[in-house]
C-alpha cells in the first residue's frame, strides 16, 4: 500500500533544495552509506538533503554478491575478528528490521580431504562464536559424503569426503537501498538523483555552499548545510578534490564481477562456498531470484566509471572455478547476465600501497576535513548502519549538528510494493515481454508507482534497480527497455502525475 508521505516528484524535491534553507546534513552519494546516513539523520529529526550523480543505489550498492555477512575469508587474521563480530551484530539487526529483504541463507562448504574438514570446521566454529545469532541462524553442522550430495545436488562427486554447513544472510541489495531511501523520505529527507555535485565554496574555515547540477533539467544551483557527508564510495576522492585538488587519496578501487546462470546447474536452496580460488578469494554460488549467482573476482583498477563492465577474462575465470565443483559444466552461452561492481577499499596506513586489493579488508573510517566535511570511506553493505551511527556521532562531537540519540538499531525499514514487483519479475522471466493490453497496463502501473515513490527517471532505473531483470536476464532487459522507457517518460509528464495522485488517494 502506497502512503501519502512517500509520493514525491523531482520538481518538488528540487524546489526544496533551492529554497535557500540550511540543511543540518547534506549527503553526497546515495548508495548504502549515504542512504544509511540519511535514514539515521532524518529519524533523529535532523533536516537532510541527499544528492547523487546517478540513480539511487546505481553504483556499488546494487552490484554486490547479495550477502549480509561477517566475511569468512577474514578469519585467518585475528586483527579482523572485531570487524567480523561487528558485521555479524549488524546482520542480526537487519534480519530484525528488514525481514522482507534480508533472509537467512544456508551455506555449504564441500570438502575433498579430511584436512579440509578439520581446517574449515575450526574456522567456521570460530565464525559461529563471533556471531550474534539472529532469527533463522543455525550453528555449524557436518555432513558425510551422501549428506553433502543431498545438500548440494550437482556438485562434483570425485574425492568428496563431506561438507560443512553454516548460516549467513542473503538480501536484495538494490531493494534495501530503496527501503533506506523510503525510510529517509518518510522521515522528511529531501532527495534528488541525477544531481551531480560539481563545485564547493570554501571560506578557509568551512564549506559554505555545494553547487549541484540537475542533469535532468540541465540546471545548476547551490545548497547549504551545516555538515557535508561525503559518501560517494569509489568517487569520494574526486569530491574531496572539489575543495583541494592536492588531497591524498583515501580509497583504492577493486572490481568484482558476477555471472548469473540457470538454477538447474545447482538445483538447491543452499549456497555453495568455494573457500579458495586461484586469486585467493572465496567464490560463492548462490541461489538468487530463481537463478544461480556466481562471484566474485578482485581486480584492482585505477578509474571509476559509472557503469563498469565485466571483462571476458573475468567471466572465464568464474566459469572455470565454478566448473571445478559442478557435475554439469557451465558454458559461455549459459551465462544469462553478468555485472561488475567497484569496491571502495579504505587505504589506511596499515594496508600499505603495495598490498593487493584481494588481501584488503572492508574496514571503514570517518575522516573529518575542511572544517565541516566528513568523508565516510570503505566498509560494506552489512556495516552501513554502524558506519552511519559513527558518522553522526563524529558530527555531534565536532558540534556540527545537535546531539540526539540514534534510532536505527530498532527502526523497521519502509518496504513497499515488494510482492507486486516480485510477481511481475517472475512473470516477465517466464513469459517475456508483455503482449496484451492488460499485461502492459500492469507493467505501466508499477512503473508509475516507482517513478513517484522512488525517483525512477530511466528504463534502466526500473529494470536494473527496482525489478532486477537487468541482472537476471540481459537479453530480456534489452527487449523491455524501449517499452519501459516510453512508460517512464509518460509518467514524468504533469498530467500523468496528477492521474497517479488521484488514483492512489494522495
Amino acid at each position: 500500500m502506497i502512503t501519502k508521505q512517500q509520493f514525491w516528484r523531482r520538481v518538488d524535491m528540487r524546489a526544496r533544495l533551492r529554497s535557500g534553507r540550511i540543511f543540518d546534513v547534506v549527503v553526497i552519494g546515495a548508495g548504502a552509506t549515504g542512504l544509511g546516513i540519511a535514514a539515521d539523520a532524518a529519524s533523529r529529526g535532523l533536516s537532510v538533503a541527499v544528492l547523487d550523480s546517478q540513480d539511487f543505489g546505481a553504483g556499488t550498492s546494487s552490484r554486490s554478491t547479495k550477502l549480509i555477512h561477517g566475511g569468512v575469508r577474514y578469519l585467518s587474521n585475528p586483527r579482523n575478528w572485531s570487524l567480523i563480530k561487528e558485521a555479524l551484530f549488524e546482520r542480526r539487526l537487519l534480519l530484525q528490521n528488514a525481514p522482507q529483504l534480508v533472509r537467512p541463507q544456508s551455506f555449504i562448504v564441500p570438502c575433498y580431504s579430511y584436512l579440509q574438514l578439520l581446517w574449515y570446521g575450526a574456522g567456521l566454529g570460530l565464525y559461529n562464536l563471533l556471531s550474534s545469532g539472529g532469527k533463522g541462524m543455525h550453528g555449524v553442522t557436518f555432513a558425510g559424503r551422501m549428506g553433502a550430495l543431498g545438500q548440494l545436488p550437482g556438485i562434483a562427486r570425485k574425492g568428496l569426503k563431506g561438507a560443512l554447513a553454516y548460516s549467513d544472510a542473503q538480501f536484495d541489495d538494490a531493494g534495501l537501498a530503496m527501503a533506506l531511501l523510503r525510510t529517509a523520505v518518510s522521515a522528511g529527507a529531501t532527495v534528488l538523483n541525477y544531481a551531480a555535485v560539481c563545485g564547493m565554496e570554501h571560506d578557509g574555515r568551512r564549506i559554505t555552499a555545494v553547487t549541484v547540477h540537475d542533469k535532468i533539467m540541465d540546471l545548476k544551483f547551490n545548497i547549504f548545510g551545516k555538515v557535508i557527508m561525503n559518501c560517494a564510495g569509489v568517487w569520494v576522492d574526486p569530491v574531496r578534490r572539489l575543495v583541494d585538488v592536492e588531497v591524498s587519496p583515501l580509497v583504492r578501487i577493486s572490481r568484482g564481477t558476477h555471472i548469473v546462470v540457470d538454477r538447474s546447474f545447482m538445483p538447491t536452496g543452499n549456497a555453495m562456498v568455494v573457500p579458495k580460488t586461484s586469486d585467493g578469494r572465496v567464490l560463492f554460488c548462490i541461489p538468487w531470484q530463481g537463478r544461480l549467482l556466481i562471484g566474485t573476482t578482485d581486480i584492482e583498477q585505477g578509474q571509476a566509471p559509472f557503469d563498469p563492465q565485466p571483462t571476458s577474462d573475468e567471466i572465464d575465470f568464474l566459469i572455470e572455478n565454478a566448473n571445478k565443483y559442478l557435475t554439469r559444466q557451465i558454458r559461455r552461452e549459459d551465462v544469462k547476465a553478468s555485472f561488475a561492481g567497484l569496491r571502495p577499499l579504505f587505504s589506511s596506513k596499515r594496508t600499505g600501497l603495495n598490498e593487493g586489493t584481494a588481501n584488503m579488508t572492508r574496514s571503514y573510517a570517518v575522516v573529518p576535513e575542511f572544517g565541516n566535511m566528513l568523508t565516510v570511506v570503505g566498509g560494506k553493505w552489512t556495516s552501513y548502519r554502524a558506519m552511519a551511527e559513527l558518522a553522526l556521532r563524529t558530527a555531534q562531537q565536532m558540534r556540527l549538528v545537535p546531539r540526539c540519540g540514534c534510532m536505527t538499531r530498532s527502526l523497521p525499514l519502509v518496504v513497499q510494493n515488494r510482492l507486486e514487483l516480485e510477481a511481475l519479475q517472475k512473470d516477465l522471466l517466464q513469459n517475456g515481454v508483455p503482449r496484451t493490453s492488460a499485461e502492459k497496463e500492469r507493467l505501466r502501473s508499477l512503473v508509475g508507482v516507482e517513478v513517484f515513490t522512488s525517483g525512477v527517471c530511466t528504463a534502466q532505473d526500473f529494470l536494473f534497480r527496482r525489478l532486477r531483470i537487468g541482472e537476471l536476464d540481459a537479453a530480456l532487459a534489452k527487449e523491455l527497455e524501449p517499452l519501459v522507457e516510453g512508460m517512464v517518460k509518460d509518467c514524468l509528464k504533469g498530467r500523468e502525475a496528477r492521474r497517479f495522485k488521484s488514483r492512489y488517494g494522495f
